[in-house]
């Protein structure tokens, strides 16, 4: 049939003789031929003279058939392997490799449903590097990050990335979509950032709830006590924490949480604390981690609003009265961010997907060697992602 007006046709024109690639058998290379057919078009309405037959394996004007287009699709975007690495293995240029992706992509990636539970966090793209502004006068310092969405209460995985991690770059991307998924979000889980709760609590979101999630409180933490114990250390000797100072030597115990270190692991830490240590900051540092953690915890232990009370107060209460700079800013952070606080430990909800397609998203870059193209950046992760999740088109 002629592919423009449909007629059949029966009148031989002449023969063309291709050979198109396929997929291996092993590790040797499939050598089809195929010798096609050409005919003239009997419709003398009809624009086109005449046509080649073909298949739906091998389409018109295609050199590869479709099922090696569907494993270089995969092999590109579910293993995660460079373009240049799979077309070197199935013989064909990168233009064919990259255009046979992109195929692929087509059918995998789709529009975001509408999700209950969203999830913002950035991630690094690459080192930060200095370039010319606009007018070419001044060096302008350049900080690669994405900032990825995750639906965090369904199974659709990484919805979309932008460039940049401010409120701009998260409400362009809100107003990209439905008034139906932006009225569906109830909750937003994000790390303590001011522009992420600014561009959340804008009317983008009106039905949506700031959490925070707690690693990054507990983070803060960790960085409280470093502070301390750097700052101590300096006062008492003058220079940095060396193998001989304990409280160098228990910088590890310092971070880990009190229920996973061993009685006789505390009790050293303690001990050569006590003895060496004569300001107490550095034990205080911790007592104030280890209270905070123990707030945090009331999500994990479904305590009642007046156990969560109970904690709070002790956690403010040892920070003000231990009148020590890095703490009380501790403090001052937890009371600004208490609302969205208080949502984690009533709903328990944690960024803990979305920091794990971080981790996909870097070994994917690294894969790639790099990329100078962000829409095939973006690309290649989304079709990475959505194969982690299932999302998977017929053959």
């Amino acid at each position: 049939h002629c592919p423009q007006c449909k007629v059949a046709s029966s009148s031989v024109k002449g023969h063309a003789v291709t050979r198109p690639r396929d997929i291996r058998y092993g590790d040797d290379p499939i050598m089809l031929r195929w010798t096609k057919t050409r005919y003239y078009c009997v419709n003398p309405a009809c624009e086109r003279r005449s046509f080649t037959e073909s298949i739906p394996q091998i389409p018109p004007r295609r050199r590869t058939t479709t099922r090696l287009r569907t494993q270089i699709g995969r092999d590109v975007g579910e293993a995660a392997r460079s373009v240049s690495e799979v077309a070197a293995s199935v013989g064909v240029s990168w233009p064919t490799a990259h255009a046979a992706f992109i195929e692929h992509a087509s059918k995998v990636l789709s529009t975001p449903k509408p999700v209950r539970v969203l999830g913002i966090d950035e991630t690094r793209r690459g080192k930060p590097r200095w370039t010319r502004d606009v007018d070419g006068r001044r060096w302008v310092r350049v900080d690669p990050w994405d900032t990825g969405f995750v639906d965090l209460g369904g199974a659709q995985g990484l919805l979309g990335q932008v460039e940049g991690r401010t409120s701009a770059a998260v409400t362009d991307w809100l107003c990209e979509q439905t008034s139906q998924f932006r009225h569906a979000v109830t909750h937003v889980v994000i790390d303590p950032s001011a522009a992420y709760a600014a561009a959340v609590t804008e009317t983008l979101l009106p039905n949506a709830q700031v959490v925070v999630d707690h690693f990054h409180l507990v983070k803060l933490a960790n960085d409280m006590v470093t502070a301390v114990r750097r700052r101590v250390t300096f006062d008492a000797h003058g220079r940095r924490g060396r193998k001989q100072d304990p409280e160098w030597a228990n910088r590890r115990r310092l971070l880990t949480a009190r229920e996973r270190l061993s009685d006789r692991s505390f009790a050293k830490m303690w001990n050569a604390l006590i003895d060496n240590d004569p300001t107490s900051e550095i034990l205080t540092a911790y007592i104030a981690k280890e209270e905070l953690r123990a707030l945090l915890a009331c999500a994990r232990e479904d305590a009642d609003d007046s156990e969560v009370r109970r904690r709070l107060y002790r956690f403010y209460t040892w920070c003000a009265e231990a009148n020590i700079p890095e703490l009380t800013r501790l403090a001052a952070t937890i009371e600004t961010w208490w609302p969205a606080i208080l949502a984690f430990v009533h709903t328990g909800l944690t960024n803990a997907r979305t920091e794990g397609f971080n981790r996909i998203i870097k070994q994917t870059k690294r894969a790639g060697c790099g990329f100078t193209n962000m829409d095939n950046y973006r690309r290649r992760i989304m079709v990475h992602i959505a194969r982690t999740r299932g999302q998977r088109p017929a053959a």
